[in-house]
């Protein structure tokens, strides 16, 4: 089971971050946060992307200027992991056209509109990428249509 994913910049930002799974206080996120960032951005270019935390595995893997962070129980496999993080990156660059740190932070609810079809209480809901993009396209459909009927109203009401 996954517990949270992370996205940070080189520098240290953090794009908006899920917490899958486990419920803590704003104060214990933002500890977790630090952690994360100072860990994966202290290593070496060419180090292995999975390290101990605590109680659980952390898989990481860089895309241009983001780092994207997993967080996952001892039992689970790491490379199954890095092929979330694959996915999710391939669904992402899908929906924004070559995804980049911009995007994700004007676009977060989308963002999370994305992970949440296809992650669900830290388990894959979804593994098909067609399906998760139809989802996608469906939901903006139904949102342009929504936006559209309340302009109308707005002019002609």
């Amino acid at each position: 089971m996954m517990r949270f994913l992370l996205l940070f910049s080189r520098q240290g930002k953090t794009a908006p971050a899920e917490m899958v799974h486990s419920p803590m206080s704003e104060r214990e996120k933002k500890k977790i946060i630090r952690e994360m960032t100072s860990m994966v951005l202290s290593r070496q270019p060419r180090s292995c992307n999975f390290l101990h935390w605590k109680d659980l595995k952390i898989i990481y893997k860089r895309y241009a200027s983001l780092y994207f962070c997993l967080a996952i129980e001892n039992q689970e496999n790491e490379l199954l992991a890095l092929e979330v993080i694959h996915r999710y990156v391939e669904l992402l660059d899908k929906y924004f056209g070559n995804v980049c740190e911009l995007d994700i932070i004007f676009n977060f609810e989308k963002a999370y509109f994305i992970l949440d079809e296809f992650l669900m209480g830290g388990e894959v809901q979804e593994t098909s990428k067609q399906t998760v993009n139809r989802c996608i396209e469906a939901s903006d459909m139904l949102q342009e249509d929504d936006n559209s009927d309340w302009y109308e109203v707005e002019l002609f009401g």
